[in-house]
């Protein structure tokens, strides 16, 4: 009986595990498996020509939802801190476009701009007027 039940545990997919337990993975595991990683885009790209039709259709339509996906998790992690516009502090009524309050510039916008306004100091500063030959 007991064998009976030991060799239904391993039919049922434990004998992979069972042997991992045992003897452990193969040393250069770890590397293989990062190395198959980065070359599975050529093959998803490889399988995009490849395929024709509906089936590239759907293909496509999934790997570009993944595309999105992903796109937002790295906007998600580079986000800087901004100024935000206080929604809070809305008055009652409409207000004209030229009296609104022109503080809503963001940090990083006005950042890029202080460093373009230095680069152009820097630039200016070694202008030399050159004189023309006639």
């Amino acid at each position: 009986k007991q064998w009976y039940q030991r060799r239904v545990a391993i039919t049922a997919g434990g004998h992979i595990e069972l042997a991992r337990k045992r003897h452990g993975r193969r040393f250069d595991h770890d590397e293989k498996l990062r190395k198959k990683n980065a070359r599975s885009s050529h093959k998803e790209s490889m399988k995009a020509k490849k395929l024709h039709g509906l089936k590239a259709k759907l293909y496509n339509k999934k790997r570009h939802s993944e595309k999105i996906q992903m796109k937002k998790a790295i906007k998600m992690h580079e986000e800087k801190q901004t100024k935000a516009k206080d929604s809070d502090n809305v008055q009652e009524g409409a207000v004209p476009a030229y009296l609104l309050d022109r503080e809503t510039q963001t940090r990083a916008k006005v950042l890029s701009n202080m460093v373009k306004q230095k680069r152009k100091e820097k630039a200016g500063k070694w202008k030399v007027p050159i004189p023309q030959v006639k």
